[in-house]
């Protein structure tokens, strides 16, 4: 559970609370396939994906590398951005599915106040 210093820290400009996610993923052969043979907006099915979640999609980039891309969302909480990537993954189309949540620096200080004082409160094994 979130303090509620981490609460306050993670609002967004009188909005309510959001994580940002960062997503990594690549297209399994079939899928560069059918998109060779249909080429299709897939910034635009993604923007479709998260927005069911109520979401927003800040960007979404392909890439060369690792990965075949990437998509930037803001997603109401973990469980929105647990159910993307199971969502997408389920479908076998994507690969290589790889997310992770965005902190800002504000969220940062937050998240390492918090951290000093559970870290007060640990006791390590001896």
């Amino acid at each position: 559970m979130r303090s509620g210093r981490l609460k306050r820290a993670l609002k967004i400009k009188g909005r309510r609370t959001v994580a940002k996610y960062i997503t990594f993923f690549s297209y399994s052969a079939g899928a560069v396939k059918a998109m060779i043979d249909h080429p299709s907006d897939r910034s635009a099915a993604a923007t479709a994906l998260v927005e069911s979640l109520g979401g927003s999609v800040e960007a979404f980039y392909w890439m060369q590398g690792q990965h075949d891309g990437f998509l930037i969302s803001e997603l109401p909480d973990s469980v929105s951005g647990t159910a993307l990537v199971a969502a997408v993954g389920s479908t076998g189309a994507i690969t290589n599915l790889e997310s992770h949540e965005l902190f800002d620096h504000d969220q940062q200080a937050a998240i390492v106040a918090a951290a000093k004082t559970a870290l007060a409160a640990y006791t390590p094994p001896n």
